[in-house]
């Protein structure tokens, strides 16, 4: 069986200060999370390597990540963040791409005012470049931006993009609607994955399998055993759930749908081919 990776985690030293969405309703992520917090917490669930991504909207988060990739051994590759309106964007893009760590790229869309912020016309000229290169992107998105998406892909079709978190759909009131939808739309792109990861902080706190189950379902049959991707997104999961309890909602629920071939695709082989990792 292959190497199983988590596609989905974070790491942060809050004195760092370039976390804008850190606060106080996220009290209990104010601290730092570091490779020696993790490393035990891989080691009980079974996964040997992971993809670390960005959770500040600067080049230093960049820079930091690709510094502890460097020095951390289960970290195969990293999901940066660079200025997409910057005039700079394609010397940026070439002077990151050197290194072989640097497998992919995140705005965060879900942060920023303007809802079609992908649809600007430097930031689609920018996504061709991505394209271009080879990187994948990951989109960071609210169910509210997903036409957008969906309308830039249609764009620049030839993006490897993935989707964090299924969109981000309400869990927590079980709305499958308009969500469903999007990401269909968004699925129908063959280019196009989805991470099976961040459901658990969208959920109520008392939170159980069976609330994950219409829109792990869903995403099953709009993207397959070829296109879904496991993801922790620890530490930001650890607000609803330990890094284990994540492990195991995502083993049953897409246990009931894929055997074991299957399985190891969506707990490995898929993150390995999308981001396109050395064995």
């Amino acid at each position: 069986m292959s190497e199983a990776i988590d596609s989905h985690q974070h790491f942060w030293r809050v004195a760092r200060g370039d976390y804008g969405w850190m606060g106080e309703h996220v009290a209990p992520l104010l601290r730092d999370f570091m490779p020696d917090d993790l490393e035990p917490l891989l080691r009980r669930a079974g996964i040997g390597r992971t993809i670390l991504v960005q959770a500040a909207p600067t080049e230093a988060e960049t820079d930091f990540m690709l510094d502890l990739a460097a020095r951390t051994d289960y970290v195969a590759g990293i999901v940066g963040w660079l200025d997409m309106e910057s005039d700079a964007f394609p010397e940026r893009l070439a002077h990151y791409r050197r290194n072989p760590l640097f497998v992919g790229l995140r705005p965060m869309l879900q942060d920023l005012d303007d809802d079609r912020f992908i649809l600007r016309p430097r930031v689609l000229d920018n996504l061709r470049r991505v394209a271009e290169s080879g990187l994948a992107f990951d989109i960071l998105a609210l169910p509210r931006h997903l036409p957008h998406v969906a309308e830039a892909l249609a764009r620049v079709p030839a993006l490897r993009a993935v989707l964090d978190h299924l969109g981000k759909p309400p869990v927590a009131t079980g709305g499958l609607d308009p969500w469903r939808a999007d990401v269909a739309a968004l699925a129908a792109f063959p280019a196009v994955s989805c991470k099976v990861s961040g459901l658990v902080t969208e959920a109520r706190a008392e939170w159980a399998l069976q609330d994950l189950a219409p829109f792990i379902d869903h995403v099953a049959d709009a993207f397959g055993e070829d296109r879904l991707l496991f993801g922790s997104d620890w530490p930001v999961s650890t607000l609803a759930a330990t890094y284990g309890e994540v492990a195991h909602a995502a083993r049953a629920l897409l246990g009931t749908r894929f055997g074991p071939e299957a399985m190891a695709k969506v707990f490995g082989g898929n993150a390995r081919r999308f981001y396109r990792l050395s064995a």
